[in-house]
């Protein structure tokens, strides 16, 4: 009887499966198209919902009727600028701090005393700021997230907008529209400890097996007498950095008392937006919205128009 062969298990292409250091993912912004002034935006996940839209997708079977779609609502409070970053050849050359804080930013980072005054001279080829969400209105926690962002545009354009915008919030109406697609990024759920079966997928050995069903039947040869990072362990699930691509937005403004009791996470009191599909992460997991990657054709011609949340 033939021996039995499977493919491997376990993509090696997310390696090392271990915690992250950070809950907002570093970007890289050179990959992401050309968006409206910043490139991304701060969010915190809600909770999900059934909506009805109104199908009007070209050429969709449904075109004209109204179904039901999985829905993702992300509360987006305010944010502010930090710092200004300016790159030469790819490093960072200077850094200006903002003039205006908020109190919670003191508990996170260091802060100076004196207020520096920020002057946009020099020879630079890239701008970009860090920024900070304004948390504390949401009331999620006090201390705020603070994430590098990228900004479209030239240089002039984009010095023109961290001008405009400092000192100010800047809302995520500012940034993004409706209909417009969207990539999320962020942590997924932590599982802690589990089993090589629920970690990498493998299957389950005979019931008559000995030494355990729920293990790797051969964790290697004799010799190299080691064990090599390839074999299928237990150890850590979740807390990974993943993307969500290409999910398109299906409303966003306001709340105004539209979002109450929600479960796991409360009222949603600032701004909000909701994307179609779900999202990574539980309850009030801090997400980063995007310009999309690589949109396709077939998420980009949807055309969906809210009628109702259930």
């Amino acid at each position: 009887m033939p021996s039995k062969k499977s493919p491997r298990k376990g993509s090696l292409q997310f390696w090392p499966r271990k915690r992250v250091n950070k809950f907002l993912p570093r970007v890289n912004w050179d990959a992401i198209n050309s968006g409206k002034n910043l490139k991304g935006f701060i969010c915190y996940k809600a909770g999900m919902k059934s909506a009805f839209v109104k199908d009007d997708t070209p050429n969709s079977m449904t075109k004209g009727k109204k179904i039901i779609i999985p829905v993702t609502i992300l509360e987006c409070p305010a944010m502010k600028i930090f710092s200004i970053r300016f790159y030469k050849d790819g490093k960072v050359s200077k850094e200006i701090l903002a003039q205006s804080f908020e109190k919670e930013l003191k508990k996170k980072v260091k802060l100076p005393k004196k207020k520096i005054e920020v002057k946009f001279e020099g020879d630079y080829d890239d701008v970009r700021v860090i920024v900070y969400s304004v948390v504390k209105k949401a009331g999620l926690k006090k201390s705020p997230d603070l994430i590098e962002l990228g900004l479209a545009g030239d240089v002039e354009s984009k010095v023109n907008f961290i001008k405009e915008k400092l000192g100010k919030e800047i809302l995520v109406s500012d940034i993004f529209e409706k209909g417009q697609l969207v990539d999320l990024r962020g942590l997924t759920k932590g599982k802690g400890l589990v089993g090589p079966v629920k970690r990498f997928g493998i299957t389950l050995k005979s019931h008559k097996s000995e030494k355990g069903v729920r293990r790797p039947g051969s964790i290697g040869p004799w010799h190299p007498a080691r064990v090599t990072f390839r074999v299928p362990m237990a150890g850590q699930l979740g807390m990974f950095t993943r993307v969500i691509y290409n999910n398109q937005i299906i409303d966003l403004g306001k709340s105004e008392g539209k979002f109450k009791n929600i479960k796991n996470y409360g009222d949603v009191k600032t701004d909000y937006v909701i994307v179609s599909g779900s999202v990574q992460g539980p309850a009030k997991r801090q997400l980063l919205i995007t310009t999309p990657l690589r949109e396709t054709k077939k998420q980009k011609k949807k055309n969906y128009s809210l009628e109702e949340l259930r």
